[in-house]
């Protein structure tokens, strides 16, 4: 499990994670606006030829970046099963029985057969007992009820749903400030994502 640095305009929108080497990098460039969070590493460079001391950079937690920062572009993160799952915190939508990742399944709410679409608000986490029983139907049509509504994570809750190690607490504080007031992260633990 490697150190993941939250880095964040210098408005306090989430961006996207980087790599220890990443957030040197920026500090080493000077594009770094302001830190935020508690240290997490120290990290040694070279010696100065006029000096002879030697270049540390203390990095947080959270780090602003200067200047103007392009994002992917995308208006809708990414769908993804492994954020899927965690949206739905590894419940099935249908049954409400709780799942390993492996036996679970996307269910399409509105089959694509049927001319529903491949985004989040017509997706859910499904076990596959219960997909398979849906079929290509409405939930309706076969006596199925959504035990929640599919929605669209924001950015944070995206970067929060998709980070594959540990979240610090205070970035994940940071993160759960930003969320939707009808995410189902607010009711989830941060621990119990942190732990994930």
């Amino acid at each position: 499990m490697s150190l993941r640095i939250l880095r964040i305009n210098t408005a306090g929108f989430p961006l996207e994670w980087l790599s220890w080497e990443e957030a040197v990098c920026l500090h080493a460039r000077e594009l770094v606006s302001w830190t935020y969070g508690e240290e997490v590493m120290q990290v040694h460079g070279g010696h100065s030829k006029a000096t002879g001391e030697q270049t540390i950079v203390t990095l947080n937690s959270i780090i602003a970046s200067k200047g103007k920062v392009y994002t992917k572009g995308r208006a809708e993160p990414p769908l993804t099963n492994k954020a899927l799952f965690r949206r739905d915190q590894n419940v099935c939508m249908y049954c409400g029985n709780r799942f390993q990742e492996v036996s679970l399944s996307r269910d399409h709410v509105h089959p694509i057969s049927r001319g529903g679409q491949d985004i989040w608000t017509n997706v859910v986490t499904a076990c596959k007992r219960c997909n398979e029983h849906k079929g290509s139907k409405l939930p309706d049509e076969c006596h199925m009820e959504l035990l929640a509504l599919p929605y669209c994570p924001n950015h944070a809750e995206y970067l929060a749903l998709s980070h594959s190690g540990r979240i610090l607490g205070d970035q994940m504080v940071f993160l759960r400030k930003q969320f939707s007031a009808n995410s189902r992260l607010l009711a989830q633990g941060a621990d119990q994502l942190r732990a994930s």
